[in-house]
């Protein structure tokens, strides 16, 4: 018997847990590590795990066995269709499972289930529409290093190939170029180590730096508004006609807004809900399809 529904919002930098009665009513949230599918199926899982029992902790309850949880996930990787296979093949024992992009849970999430757009925006981007018909039709959600614009890592990575020009002297230097080499070592031997190693989420933690020197660094601010400019182009191409509402969702929509063109501010509302909220609403659905 299900006694508990858990929606889960997981991408490149963590995870987030939201945890439902049967009944609907929710009643805590926890939060683990990275459980997007590029870092692997096992640790993936892994922090979908961790986050649920942090629910559970912060909810005053015991973990129960997993036979009682129908479990919704909006996870990023989910494009690649043998990792969702292989994932959804994994279940650690869960009732059931629900597994949709995250973008997909986003539009869920901040429209209420209703028609609408999202462009969501954190170590990665997507956008993602729900047309009036029903259908869900995405747009950008490439994934790093190629795609993703506007995100988090595609701020950091144009950071990073600042700091490369100016440790070179192809550009002068400047406190913006200096806090992010810093940031990745401080020296071209160390810097190059970090980018060896460097990661999406990586890269994302750069995005910090660029967004404190916006309007004290030509570069920065640069970046930051061809930022706003990709949003605007992702938000014409999900809806052209300007008639469905678009919600800016993730960690960057409050800090990207005024970066954005005066013309996107207008088509802009606040979502209902996020990601992990959608995911809940994602299983429910599931259970009663």
């Amino acid at each position: 018997m299900i006694e508990f529904f858990i929606g889960v919002d997981g991408g490149g930098s963590g995870t987030r847990a939201r945890l439902a009665r049967a009944g609907g009513v929710e009643i805590a949230e926890g939060a683990s590590g990275p459980s997007g599918l590029m870092h692997g199926i096992a640790k993936a899982w892994a922090s979908v795990d961790d986050a649920a029992v942090a629910a559970f902790r912060a909810a005053g309850l015991d973990f129960p066995n997993k036979s009682s949880i129908a479990i919704g996930l909006g996870l990023a990787g989910v494009h690649n269709k043998q990792w969702a296979a292989e994932f959804v093949a994994a279940n650690p024992g869960y009732a059931r499972v629900a597994l949709e992009s995250d973008g997909h849970t986003t539009v869920l999430g901040a429209h209420q289930g209703q028609p609408g757009a999202i462009i969501a925006l954190g170590t990665g981007s997507v956008g993602e529409i729900k047309l009036n018909d029903g259908r869900h039709v995405e747009v950008g959600g490439w994934g790093f290093p190629a795609g993703d614009e506007a995100s988090g890592a595609w701020m950091g990575l144009r950071a990073i190939n600042h700091v490369q020009q100016v440790l070179d002297g192809r550009l002068p230097a400047n406190a913006f170029a200096t806090e992010v080499a810093n940031a990745c070592g401080g020296q071209r031997d160390a810097i190059q180590n970090w980018l060896a190693q460097a990661s999406q989420t990586h890269y994302a933690q750069l995005a910090r730096i660029v967004l404190q020197h916006g309007d004290s660094n030509d570069t920065a601010r640069a970046i930051l508004l061809e930022a706003g400019r990709q949003v605007q182009l992702m938000a014409d191409a999900l809806d052209a006609s300007g008639t469905l509402p678009i919600a800016l969702c993730g960690g960057l929509a409050a800090p990207l807004r005024p970066y954005l063109p005066v013309s996107m501010l207008k088509r802009i509302v606040n979502p209902h809900g996020d990601s992990a909220a959608g995911a809940l609403r994602l299983i429910q659905q599931h259970l009663n399809s």
